[in-house]
């Protein structure tokens, strides 16, 4: 009887013990969330309809649906944000 107590005080204290070792620690459990989160968050942007700002070789300013291959661009979204958005002087916008 002894035996089979031993056996399995033996398996248990192995199951235990690989639990243990296998698992992963909280800063490992933070980080996979914080780089799950940021995934989420591009997909999210990148769902969005967007078009691409860039200068051609001859200065002219191009603005497409595709994004050039060969140069940097600027990336603009086309839905605007909702709400109102005032640019400039309400005082100087008055005076004229």
């Amino acid at each position: 009887m002894r035996a089979w107590l031993a056996i399995a005080a033996g398996v248990a204290l192995g199951v235990g013990t690989a639990w243990w070792l296998s698992r992963e620690s909280p800063d490992t459990t933070a980080r996979k969330q914080a780089r799950a989160e940021q995934a989420a968050a591009a997909q999210v942007r990148d769902a969005r309809p967007s078009l691409y700002r860039w200068r051609d070789d001859a200065g002219v300013l191009q603005i497409t649906e595709q994004p050039p291959a060969d140069r940097r661009y600027e990336r603009i979204d086309r839905d605007t944000p909702a709400g109102i958005r005032v640019n400039g002087d309400a005082a100087a916008n008055d005076a004229d």
